[in-house]
């Protein structure tokens, strides 16, 4: 029953543009303390095993868990904000500890320090369980998802470890605090050595899976899977909450090198990982017992507003400090903080702990509040992600391609590579399945059809792409997106050049297949040098065009901003009032004006982030 509702619950999610952690709570609370049909003694049979089931299952699902984040974390990505991503996981995670440890303090007067400290610990991970959904529905620019997702992902495993060390050494021992730092150097040291040693072995034995052509994909995926766990259970075996930092590591060493089936694995691990998130959300939301938030609620609610409204801002705001955020961006970091499996499956299993020792009224604070911050947290940040990020304006103008036949998906290859937020609409399912294969996102439907547009986000679409290979077809798609969005970027292709009038009639700018390989082949002819340059597959150079809106740049010369652009970056162009011309040195740039960046690849994409930098 709860595997089905957690797939109806993934189901709902994306019917509505949600993320899914909301459905999974609603559902483990309705089966659970609402109804009754789930209670905690059938379930897991803790009144006679204690808590051993229950910590098998939530350990080794959230093995799963974080491998499936730390895989996907690739480290180029790291580039889009490395000083900010970095002082999220140290200072950020500092002052969430502190400062959640001093609201639990002073919302309940009469909890112990270490109590405090033992909840800040672990209301410090966000994850990558209750991120991960809320990305998926707000497809916000590469720099922020990076440094949620890494924030995420290694306050996952910081906090599980500082939480483990702080229950054991200070709240069941009342040892000092120095003895803290050994022993989480220790746990730590412990988790990422076994992470290390696991993903070496698994990516030996990928070499060999081919030994059985057949069954390669699946041993890979298996083999892989098996990784993730045993690098979880054998850090654990060693250290107490080890095995988070061993999944982590296994999962973004073997995330960063080039294995076979790279792709198997990952649809593979995805779906897998679907099935325990929800399995564990609905699973921990049902054995919850009400009466345990309603002795908590109000200093509980306390410390989640505290949590959400102060706490989180101010260390987002101090972790983003510099110019690679926009101000919207970092309100939408801000928001954007729901605790999740961490802070639940492991405040359970301490909650279960104190009460074998007779600690009840702690138990009760620490169970209470922990879970009413996720709920706070998890329902009203992960249901106004999208409202909030489309107030804010941080979600990307996208550019919608109709047709993802080899133009349309070469014509994505291109964008994607340099940052654009690409969504390709394609009617058929065997051709939508290569697509998304290709990492690209990809709606099923009829691009002629109001609703399917509206749905690939056309309302936010700064371009549209009609690229079909039926000339109607890419025509009404262009009349759609004039009269129904009013988007002013449209471009379609002419498969027959004889209809190229038809199309610029409506203002509609248009490629001619015919004549797009003509000025393909009189390139190579004339320009042969800068052909290859560009349009080589492992081309390193790039020609792009970008609004300046930075105030850094506005009212300087040519000469005075050239220095400042990345090293073989270039102002070839300037665009104004429907003028185009090459500057000279003592040209004054204004708001408004459209310059043309050439130079490397890499160097040309930091020269557009420079260019509209705040």
């Amino acid at each position: 029953m709860i595997f089905a509702l957690g797939v109806g619950a993934q189901l709902l999610a994306a019917r509505w543009r949600l993320p899914s952690i909301i459905f999974y709570i609603a559902a483990g609370l309705a089966i659970g303390p609402l109804s009754g049909l789930v209670l905690p003694s059938r379930l897991f049979s803790l009144s006679t095993f204690g808590a051993a089931p229950l910590s098998a299952i939530v350990g080794l699902s959230v093995a799963i868990i974080v491998f499936e984040g730390a895989f996907h974390l690739h480290l180029d990505r790291l580039r889009e904000a490395p000083a900010a991503t970095f002082r999220l996981v140290t200072l950020g995670a500092a002052i969430a500890l502190v400062g959640t440890a001093v609201a639990v303090k002073l919302a309940f007067e009469t909890t112990t320090w270490g109590l405090s400290f033992l909840i800040g610990a672990l209301l410090v991970a966000t994850g990558p369980t209750v991120i991960a959904p809320i990305l998926n529905v707000v497809p916000v620019r590469d720099r922020v998802a990076t440094a949620l997702e890494t924030e995420g992902i290694v306050n996952d495993v910081t906090a599980a470890i500082t939480a483990v060390v702080v229950f054991e050494v200070i709240v069941l021992s009342g040892a000092p605090p120095v003895e803290l730092l050994s022993a989480f150097a220790e746990r730590l040291g412990q988790g990422l050595l076994v992470g290390m040693v696991v993903a070496a072995v698994v990516y030996y034995l990928l070499r060999y899976v081919d030994l059985s052509p057949g069954d390669a994909p699946r041993n890979a995926r298996l083999l892989v899977l098996a990784g993730a766990i045993v690098s979880y259970a054998g850090a654990n075996y060693l250290s107490g909450e080890a095995g988070v930092a061993a999944a982590a590591t296994a999962g973004i060493v073997l995330g960063n090198l080039d294995i076979p089936y790279e792709e198997d694995i990952t649809a593979f691990k995805g779906d897998v990982t679907l099935l325990v998130l929800s399995f564990v959300f609905i699973t921990l939301a049902a054995i919850l017992e009400l009466d345990v938030l309603f002795e908590v609620w109000v200093p509980g609610l306390v410390v989640a507003v505290a949590v959400a409204a102060l706490i989180r801002p101010l260390l987002m705001f101090v972790s983003t400090v510099g110019n690679r955020f926009t101000f919207g961006e970092r309100a939408f970091m801000s928001f954007v903080g729901p605790r999740g499996i961490i802070p639940a499956s492991v405040a359970t299993l301490f909650a279960i702990e104190l009460q074998s020792q007779g600690m009840v009224a702690e138990a009760n604070v620490l169970i209470g509040t922990v879970f009413l911050v996720i709920l706070a947290t998890a329902v009203v940040e992960g249901g106004l992600a999208r409202y909030v990020a489309e107030y804010l304006d941080v979600i990307p103008m996208r550019v919608i391609i109709v047709g993802g036949g080899r133009v349309g998906r070469a014509l994505a290859t291109r964008l994607e590579e340099r940052g654009e937020n690409v969504v390709i609409i394609e009617d058929d399912e065997t051709q939508v399945e290569a697509i998304r294969n290709d990492g690209f996102t990809a709606i099923i439907g009829d691009g002629t059809d109001t609703d399917v547009l509206r749905e690939a986000g056309a309302s936010n679409a700064k371009t549209i792409v009609a690229a079909t290979g039926d000339d109607d077809t890419n025509l009404l798609v262009a009349q759609l997106a004039s009269t129904n969005f009013e988007i002013e970027d449209i471009i379609a292709r002419a498969n027959n050049p004889d209809n190229v009038e038809a199309f610029e009639d409506l203002g509609v700018r248009t490629i001619s297949s015919s004549m797009a390989v003509a000025w393909a082949i009189d390139n190579q002819i004339e320009r042969p040098a800068m052909a290859r340059w560009m349009t080589d597959v492992n081309r390193v150079g790039d020609v792009q065009e970008i609004e300046v809106t930075s105030d850094n740049l506005v009212g300087r010369t040519i000469r005075d901003i050239g220095p400042e652009l990345p090293d073989s970056c270039l102002i070839a162009l300037v665009s104004k009032n429907g003028d185009t011309f090459v500057p000279n040195a003592d040209y004054t740039v204004e708001a408004g004006d459209k310059v043309t960046l050439l130079g490397e690849s890499e160097a040309v994409h930091d020269g557009m982030a420079f260019c509209q930098m705040e």
